[in-house]
């Protein structure tokens, strides 16, 4: 698999595959197919992998240490700190937390779960208001002195957070949500990073599954899945932006390639310092995704996309979770 630099001399397989989707639950009965499936994507060339001390709590960061150990030397390691979690029970209380003792727990707790010395790259999940940037980048500089995280990243991070923290400790990497349907990083933050030298990994590169042409109005989504909550994916919205799909159809049948592959490319051509992290419980979706380099959309295709005029319909997440972003 070709690989990418972020920042900070950071270099990474060209996609990354994230954990979240999976190993969350206690008691999860597929755990040793997710394990084989980690293991699968080393195989196949990635070596970038994504978790965060929230997902379970705790139980993902444990899956994922435990599919990787034996090949640890491989692999760079992503998980994140920010909410406030319980460091004695895992409680998720809700809020954000990064008062720089709660993050050393958090960091601790993750090199024991994972099962390793250092954390590759370790983002704050959400910005704190409470808690001065200054702060937060300095405890990080401090443990990277220590030897045990390597690189600093964000998440959903506005540009003002992101130069105060990059200011004290050089950010490789930010995370956030940027797909064809969620362009809003265009207006700021991709100009932010450019000018600081600093990569972005956008998450939910298909459109937590709707850019792979499979969702359409008539689907039904059980009730503990958040796109049964989330605006965008009421039945209007998924009708409305539909008319991006038909557009992703047509440039995905010009290349004999699949929508997702579609959606994969447009980010990989968008800068050589994006990374898309894509999560699958499937290694036949794995390889899918992975196929996305060697679509090459061309200019014409670009063009496009970019002349199309789609207004995307609905918020992308409730806004109980929309207010902890862009701070």
């Amino acid at each position: 698999m070709i690989k990418r630099k972020l920042g900070q001399g950071l270099e990474v397989s060209a996609l990354s595959l994230g954990a979240m989707g999976y190993g969350k639950a206690r008691d999860l009965p597929d755990r040793g197919q997710m394990i084989e499936l980690l293991r699968s994507a080393v195989a196949r060339g990635m070596d970038f992998f994504d978790t965060a001390e929230v997902y379970g709590p705790w139980t993902n960061e444990v899956m994922v240490g435990e599919a990787l150990a034996p090949l640890r030397h491989q692999v760079k390691i992503a998980t994140k700190f920010g909410w406030d979690i319980d460091q004695r029970t895992g409680e998720h209380r809700g809020g954000v937390n990064s008062r720089p003792e709660q993050i050393r727990r958090s960091v601790e707790g993750s090199l024991k779960r994972l099962g390793t010395d250092y954390i590759d790259l370790c983002y704050q999940h959400r910005v704190d208001p409470d808690v001065p940037m200054e702060d937060v980048a300095g405890t990080i500089k401090d443990m990277i002195a220590e030897g045990k995280v390597r690189w600093f990243g964000m998440s959903e991070a506005s540009e003002a957070s992101i130069r105060r923290a990059h200011a004290v400790q050089p950010l490789a990497a930010l995370q956030s949500e940027y797909s064809l349907w969620t362009r809003e990083p265009e207006e700021q933050v991709l100009p932010t990073l450019q000018e600081l030298g600093i990569g972005l990994v956008p998450y939910s590169p298909l459109g937590k599954g709707f850019l792979t042409g499979k969702i359409d109005a008539e689907t039904v989504f059980d009730s503990n899945d958040i796109r049964a909550k989330t605006p965008r994916f009421t039945e209007e919205a998924r009708a409305s932006n539909q008319r991006l799909i038909m557009l992703i159809r047509e440039i995905a049948d010009r290349h004999q390639a699949t929508p997702a592959q579609v959606a994969l490319a447009w980010l990989l051509a968008q800068k050589p310092w994006i990374v898309p992290l894509f999560g699958t419980r499937s290694l036949s979706r794995f390889e899918e995704n992975i196929g996305a380099l060697n679509v090459r959309l061309d200019v014409q295709d670009l063009q496009r996309i970019a002349g199309a005029n789609i207004t995307i319909q609905g918020e992308r997440y409730p806004a109980e979770i929309l207010r902890f972003s862009g701070k």
